[in-house]
């Protein structure tokens, strides 16, 4: 007879199964089901009257259980990726379970459903893939050129513009660094577009995007067969699926260690293998990638591999940030106000110069992207003719505080420049001399000629 505490034990255990959000499933030597939770009824539409003390391969497919398959091999498996069902996707844990003798007298799986995740990735993956084509169709590039839906006219923006398709017509692997919001995709499309590899695929994949599970098979592929519950016909993975083109890497800082490892090869061996075949297929790729993360630091680390940032680093192009281009604000929102306008239906407003002067002097830590969501909400937010000052101290509060004091930085750079202008002046353009007049370094000087653009 049990006493009371392990009758506890037991109802604290049932607890903590039943509490959890994966689906619990527990079968004896036999693949008989001993406990299956609310989370694995609801997963699978099986109820507990119907399957415990059934035999689960009553209920799937035999191949699609990995619960059987760790009951021969023994081994317990960690978060791998499983579909054991057509619509289902889910990702395994699965441990068998000994006595005390040693003995097996069971298997214990945890199934989380990424079903969603997998067909959301699917849908932009197939989304993103039609969208190129369309592209290709109506020959965009060739009625608007490369680059040309990146706006703006500053110094800052056309120096990049054109360092970008000069690398664009060579093969190099570009590193494209800069932070969140500036426009790191619009850039990749266009070295792809400028590119002798134009009319082929442009495959971007999200490395921040896809769970750690789908890697190997998104980046790879998989031949038939290869895992429970692969496509019977298998299926190409995205670095195949660019052969010919570009592949295009964004937020290449999130690629785990392991992938960065496989990947390398790739580089360095231009070929690739689908899960499941000992055939690499070569391809012609050209690699594009892309990170707001410091990955020199990220190196130091140990967070990425030092061998794959070298290879991947062949030509950097830093995409300056809004703060950089200041220039390029009033056309940048006027491109915004129309497109926004036209979206939700709204005459378009006419923007007050004190409301583009607030925005200048704003530093937009979200650069572009923050600047886009400000205009569509100053589109859907405001009624009337125009948008003032007030206006947008509404919508963004912070702006006018920031606003402020980056006006008084600009009003201390503005001054510090006419001092250097006027002592070279005074010094006939004698560097050294014009140094030592303002007390400063000769290279603080050179530094500052520089960030100023005085010629």
């Amino acid at each position: 007879m049990k006493s009371e505490a392990e009758k506890n034990g037991q109802y604290y255990l049932e607890a903590l199964l039943e509490t959890t959000s994966e689906a619990i499933s527990i079968v004896n030597e036999e693949g008989e089901v001993q406990y299956w939770n609310d989370k694995a009824e609801s997963l699978y539409g099986i109820s507990k009257e119907k399957i415990v003390g059934e035999k689960i391969n009553k209920f799937f497919e035999k191949e699609d259980l990995k619960l059987l398959e760790i009951l021969k091999t023994r081994e317990p498996v960690f978060n791998v990726y499983h579909q054991p069902r057509p619509d289902k996707h889910v990702r395994i844990s699965s441990s068998p379970i000994f006595n005390a003798s040693g003995a097996l007298v069971g298997a214990v799986a945890i199934d989380q459903d990424i079903s969603n995740i997998v067909q959301l990735n699917e849908k932009l993956s197939l989304t993103t893939t039609e969208l190129q084509k369309v592209k290709q169709q109506y020959n965009l590039k060739a009625q608007n050129g490369p680059l040309s839906n990146i706006k703006g006219q500053s110094p800052a923006l056309q120096t990049i513009k054109n360092l970008t398709l000069k690398v664009a017509k060579t093969n190099a692997t570009v590193l494209i660094q800069g932070e969140s919001g500036v426009g790191k995709e619009l850039f990749a499309q266009g070295i792809h577009e400028a590119s002798a590899r134009s009319n082929e695929a442009f495959i971007p994949i999200n490395c921040g995007a896809i769970p750690e599970a789908l890697f190997e098979s998104e980046f790879f592929g998989y031949e038939k067969g290869s895992f429970t519950g692969a496509d019977k016909n298998g299926k190409a993975g995205k670095v195949e699926k660019a052969n010919g083109g570009t592949l295009f890497l964004d937020e290449v800082g999130m690629l785990p260690l392991d992938m960065q490892v496989k990947l390398l090869r790739v580089l360095q061996e231009r070929e690739v293998s689908r899960i499941g075949s000992h055939s690499p297929i070569k391809v012609d790729i050209r690699i594009v990638a892309a990170t707001n993360s410091d990955l020199e630091e990220m190196v130091r680390k140990g967070q990425f591999r030092e061998d794959l940032y070298y290879r991947l680093n062949v030509v950097t192009l830093k995409i300056p940030p809004l703060r950089e281009r200041v220039e390029d604000i009033p056309v940048l929102m006027e491109n915004f106000l129309h497109e926004f306008t036209f979206n939700h239906h709204k005459e378009p407003p006419v923007i007050s110069e004190k409301a583009i002067e607030l925005c200048v002097n704003y530093d937009w830590p979200g650069n572009i992207r923050e600047l886009r969501n400000v205009v569509e909400r100053m589109v859907i937010l405001i009624d009337g003719p125009s948008i003032k000052p007030e206006d947008l101290r509404y919508i963004m509060p912070r702006i006018s505080e920031e606003t402020k004091q980056g006006g008084l930085a600009q009003e201390k750079n503005q001054l510090e420049k006419e001092r250097i202008a006027q002592a070279l002046l005074e010094t006939y353009g004698n560097k050294s001399a014009a140094a030592k007049l303002l007390g400063i370094s000769r290279v603080s000087l050179y530094k500052k000629i520089s960030q100023y653009g005085i010629n």
